[in-house]
């Protein structure tokens, strides 16, 4: 998709964009009061933030298994350390909301589809530390990398599983038997992010929170958002322009649909 583009529909974005003050459900208020909005710094931000400055700053090179939509940057499989982290690692402003949402909803399992360099996964391990967070990545190189991410923070918690995700997928749904939490960063095209989503729903239940990433990326990402939000077992999507969140709980009266400031 073009800059243009992309420009285009972050500025009708934040002419849609709603606060907490335009909203009318109790519970979209409180999600954006304890989790949009939340400023509290926790000690694991300053952790998982000194490994992501070593890895920007690692400039040995990885062969890289791309199986995905690939970067719009990195275009050969032979890639620095750092320049992976400089284009595929989650912001440090998103890195902190996985770790509130973590944290506010204490999942017991939770599941990441795209590991990259682990610090995603460090986020929501350092949240819920009892918690089992599996985490899936097609590359061993950079499974290799993020796997020392996590033992250098002592996060035993996490799982790392190798290869294509039409593979390593349905082997750890078949491991957590039920999904409480997923981050969905995978392969950003239609018909696998449907793909996902399809496959994740039998291990769904009422207070599963699933999130999109880059959800506007492509024209492919924006329709697969598109098509996710009219799902009839999504009551409640939230769309934060890079991430999208959706929720499956019964009380709401009608399917809900919101754009929020963040």
């Amino acid at each position: 998709m073009s800059k243009l583009k992309t420009a285009i529909r972050y500025f009708n974005y934040r002419l849609s964009a709603k606060t907490r003050y335009e909203v009318h459900s109790p519970f979209v208020f409180s999600f954006i009061n304890d989790i949009l909005r939340d400023q509290r710094h926790y000690y694991a931000f300053d952790e998982i933030e000194h490994l992501r400055s070593n890895l920007l700053a690692d400039e040995s090179t990885i062969t890289v298994e791309d199986f995905g939509a690939g970067s719009k940057i990195n275009k050969t499989p032979v890639r620095k350390v750092s320049a992976i982290a400089k284009n595929t690692l989650i912001t440090p402003k998103f890195g902190q909301l996985m770790f509130r949402l973590a944290a506010n909803f204490k999942p017991t399992t939770v599941l990441e589809i795209g590991t990259s360099l682990g610090v995603s996964a460090l986020y929501l391990a350092k949240a819920v530390p009892e918690a089992q967070i599996v985490t899936l990545e097609g590359s061993k190189a950079v499974a290799e990398i993020a796997a020392n991410q996590f033992k250098t923070l002592q996060s035993s918690n996490v799982t790392i599983i190798t290869g294509e995700f039409s593979q390593s997928l349905p082997n750890a749904l078949s491991k957590l038997k039920s999904v409480d939490l997923a981050f969905v960063d995978g392969n950003h095209r239609y018909a696998p992010t449907l793909q996902y989503f399809e496959s994740l729903k039998p291990y769904l239940h009422d207070d599963s929170v699933v999130i999109f990433d880059d959800i506007h990326w492509s024209d492919e990402m924006h329709q697969a958002w598109e098509t996710i939000k009219k799902d009839p077992a999504v009551t409640l999507s939230i769309d934060l322009f890079f991430k999208g969140i959706v929720f499956f709980k019964p009380g709401f009266h009608a399917k809900t649909n919101l754009v929020l400031q963040f």
